[in-house]
């Protein structure tokens, strides 16, 4: 590919929507790409109203996401976008994804990647078949201390891994608990909109990713309680699973959308035989390991011994506070490092950004963990990525 910028889509993140302009920002944050073309809602009116916002052509601000794809691919080579990035509710990520890939659009999608499991397999095969880049947005996989903690891991500094605790607690459906009222306008409260799962597909899938992407341990079975405590409610908001990881390790995994008074407070800690390590993503710049003493050292974002993923995914020195942005943009950083190398077509290449891989892990933990809640919280096998 011939050195110059990137040309991306959006579909979805148009005005008033909450994540659309994160990945505006993360996506040109290192200069690489610009946007040039959009179908930023379902509605063709705001659509056309967020485009003029963002200043694009209008003739490149599209009324939905079958015209963008359409009319897109059929541009010359110099004019055609080379990516597509999908910030949606749920219930559109797959046929948006589809169709930009067998377009010859690369794709970055935000998660879940599907509103369930058969799709999220459907989809794989479809980016196998393409060859084209599919990036996951898990965000917190691009933060520097992420990337420092599964290098420890991988070096055996922690010794062999017994626990896994990992925790994501928020607070923003909690008004909704006295009131009685289900907050219907919401999407992501809406079985059609949002698939199978609220809290688990929402922040449950990151809770389990981020497990995954630390220690490299694969779940092998979970018994899991998951409630509905808002009435009327028809998804889940709260869930507490146990986890049993391939290995022998186990786990805890709880996620909730009603933790009265909580912003964001995903953490993790991991203890192994040597050691445990801890980390927040609301202090996202230091990770802890501690000794069975409780000594240990506390690593800052930004220093130089830190390995050299963590060292490249960090833009400022230490002390100066990164953030979501810029975990998102080393992600988006990834994908185009991919794009401009072909990667999609190669096999054995690896780059450090989630994949359609994980999309499908993601969509058969999710439907676990509610197949065990649904049997009266029996132990369940986690269910076949496989075809």
């Amino acid at each position: 590919m011939e050195k110059r910028k990137l040309r991306g889509g959006m579909i979805g993140g148009g005005i008033g929507a909450f994540f659309g302009p994160v990945h505006r920002m993360a996506a040109t944050l290192d200069g690489q790409a610009e946007f040039v073309c959009g179908a930023f809602s379902a509605d063709p009116v705001k659509s056309k109203k967020s485009g003029q916002e963002l200043y694009l052509a209008p003739e490149r601000v599209y009324g939905d996401y079958r015209e963008m794809v359409a009319k897109e691919s059929a541009l010359p080579p110099d004019k055609r976008i080379d990516f597509v990035s999908i910030v949606t509710p749920n219930v559109y990520h797959f046929e948006a994804a589809k169709l930009c890939l067998e377009a010859g659009f690369h794709v970055i999608c935000d998660k879940p990647m599907t509103c369930n499991l058969a799709e999220a397999k459907a989809l794989k095969a479809i980016v196998a078949k393409t060859h084209k880049v599919f990036a996951l947005t898990h965000t917190y996989t691009g933060y520097p201390m992420v990337k420092q903690a599964r290098y420890l891991v991988e070096q055996g500094t922690l010794g062999k891994i017994n626990k896994v605790v990992v925790e994501y607690p928020q607070g923003w459906l909690a008004g909704f608990l006295e009131s009685g009222v289900t907050p219907a306008t919401m999407w992501r409260t809406d079985p059609q909109k949002a698939g199978v799962s609220l809290c688990m597909g929402d922040i449950g899938i990151h809770a389990e990713n981020l497990g995954r992407y630390i220690t490299g341990l694969e779940v092998e079975e979970v018994c899991a309680d998951i409630s509905h405590f808002i009435p009327g409610n028809p998804l889940d908001d709260d869930a507490n699973i146990l986890v049993r990881y391939q290995g022998g390790a186990k786990g805890v995994i709880t996620a909730s959308q009603i933790s009265t008074g909580e912003e964001n407070g995903l953490n993790i800690r991991v203890y192994g035989a040597k050691n445990g390590l801890y980390w927040n993503q609301e202090n996202p710049n230091y990770l802890a390991i501690r000794n069975p003493e409780g000594y240990g050292t506390t690593y800052s974002k930004g220093n130089k011994i830190l390995c050299p993923a963590a060292q490249n995914a960090a833009r400022l020195p230490p002390g100066h506070p990164e953030g979501i942005i810029e975990a998102l943009a080393n992600i988006y950083l990834e994908a185009f490092r991919a794009i401009r190398d072909g990667a999609g077509k190669r096999k054995n290449t690896v780059y450090d950004f989630p994949t359609v891989d994980d999309g499908v892990v993601g969509m058969a933990f999710v439907e676990t963990a509610l197949a065990s809640a649904s049997s009266d919280r029996k132990w369940v096998k986690m269910l076949s990525t496989e075809k």
